[in-house]
């Protein structure tokens, strides 16, 4: 069964649902999380209490909405579109991530998130 979190991001709130990886299941167990948000490109991402070794199934390739784990940063990314490693409108890390879940709906929102903005994932009562 999949897990849905709230993410906040200063005005934007957005729901999003995990996928039952090892990966996914170390975060929603270190929920709820509060850390200052980092922009690269289109994508959010900040540290996480977390630590998990590179997945089998871990590549660089998202999509937009997409929710992943970065093994190397211990950190949670959001990737909402183009990143500076993009070769076109896709998003792509940096290096390869753990993908752990999706945003449900339109995350274009997020592009008017500024740098150093509090993100908060908390657990969605079922």
């Amino acid at each position: 069964m999949t897990q849905r979190i709230q993410i906040t991001a200063g005005e934007v709130r957005l729901v999003a649902e995990f996928t039952e990886s090892e990966t996914a299941l170390a975060l929603l167990a270190a929920l709820p999380l509060a850390a200052s948000g980092n922009r690269w490109g289109q994508e959010i991402y900040f540290s996480v209490p977390v630590n998990q070794d590179v997945a089998p199934d871990a590549r660089a390739e998202m999509t937009v909405g997409e929710l992943a784990y970065w093994a190397p940063g211990r950190a949670f990314c959001i990737f909402f579109g183009p990143t500076p490693a993009s070769h076109g409108a896709e998003p792509r890390a940096a290096s390869p991530v753990n993908p752990v879940g999706k945003v449900l709906g339109d995350c274009s929102q997020l592009s008017s998130v500024p740098d150093g903005v509090t993100i908060r994932l908390e657990l969605m009562e079922e």
